[in-house]
């Protein structure tokens, strides 16, 4: 079998001054892309910046003979991102693969969460997705060709304790990709998600080093290049990937408890169903919205 290969692509790789951007940007580099290594150089929490993350990515790429161009602007604001997608434009003459990866974390319970904690995480995981996505999407349809990555995570999938800003993003990155999958698709661009599990910035405040040794970045990269090859034809799933480990998810549903719609439900009748309703005995899949609506379409015309 041949290597997966990126001669001819344009990559961008947002957040890539270090951790799992950084090791996206190598391996694609790696593989023959041209790589567009964005990151504001900011602190965990999004405040400052600098240019020494994003450049010394772009150093280690060309010492080992790729091609890469650094880009320090912010995922958060509309100009910024365009600023990004010019970059591989102006440099390289096109763009072909958007890894939307930058992030910020500021952890604290809902009780103590003031709106600018909420809305700083979901301006730079959700809105800054959203911006560079928006950005290249125009030449995606131009070129009939396009591959995003929106990088969501277990808080957005189950939820975690002092993460309603982040678990939020996380969620609605799902539902920004997997709308986009198909929005997508008949102009051949793929969009999918992935939720790692790798040692960070992020993970390293929250997981302890026994368990860190073993979320080497580097075993998450595979999976995003595999994603954005020509050779993959995934397109709207979603993925959990960390420490040697790739699943694809799914929705499943319920029995399910159901009447007759026009003879109406109360709340003793779900009461007294409950069991059944919560019984993942004999589940069904969903893989689309029409999956979901056929179930209840299913029942109305019974």
């Amino acid at each position: 079998m041949s290597d997966v290969r990126f001669d001819d692509k344009v990559v961008l790789v947002t957040g890539a001054g270090g951790g799992l951007g950084r090791s996206h940007a190598l391996l694609f580099a790696k593989h023959g892309a041209k790589v567009v290594v964005n990151d504001l150089g900011g602190s965990l929490q999004g405040e400052g910046s600098g240019e020494t993350p994003a450049q010394k990515v772009v150093e280690e790429i060309e010492a080992a003979g790729g091609k890469a161009v650094a880009n320090y602007d912010s995922v958060s604001e509309q100009a910024g991102a365009e600023a990004m997608v010019k970059a591989a434009v102006d440099t390289f003459g096109r763009l072909d693969v958007v890894i939307n990866n930058a992030g910020i974390l500021r952890d604290t319970s809902f009780k103590k969460m003031d709106h600018d904690a909420f809305d700083a995480v979901l301006n730079v995981h959700l809105k800054g997705s959203f911006n560079v996505t928006k950005a290249a999407w125009p030449l995606f349809l131009e070129q009939g060709y396009g591959r995003v990555i929106m990088t969501s995570s277990a808080a957005g999938l189950y939820g975690n304790f002092g993460q309603t800003n982040y678990a939020a993003a996380k969620a609605g990155l799902i539902g920004m990709g997997q709308t986009l999958a198909q929005e997508g698709a008949k102009y051949n661009i793929h969009t999918n998600i992935i939720a790692p599990f790798a040692k960070s910035r992020m993970t390293e405040t929250i997981l302890p080093p026994e368990v860190l040794e073993h979320l080497d970045p580097n075993l998450v990269s595979p999976l995003v290049a595999w994603l954005c090859s020509d050779e993959c034809t995934s397109n709207g799933q979603v993925y959990e990937v960390g420490a040697g480990l790739v699943t694809r998810l799914r929705w499943a549903r319920t029995g399910p408890f159901a009447v007759v719609a026009k003879e109406g439900l109360t709340p003793e009748q779900v009461r007294d169903n409950w069991e059944t309703i919560e019984s993942m005995e004999g589940h069904t899949v969903c893989e689309t919205i029409q999956d979901s609506l056929g179930q209840f379409m299913k029942h109305i015309k019974a």
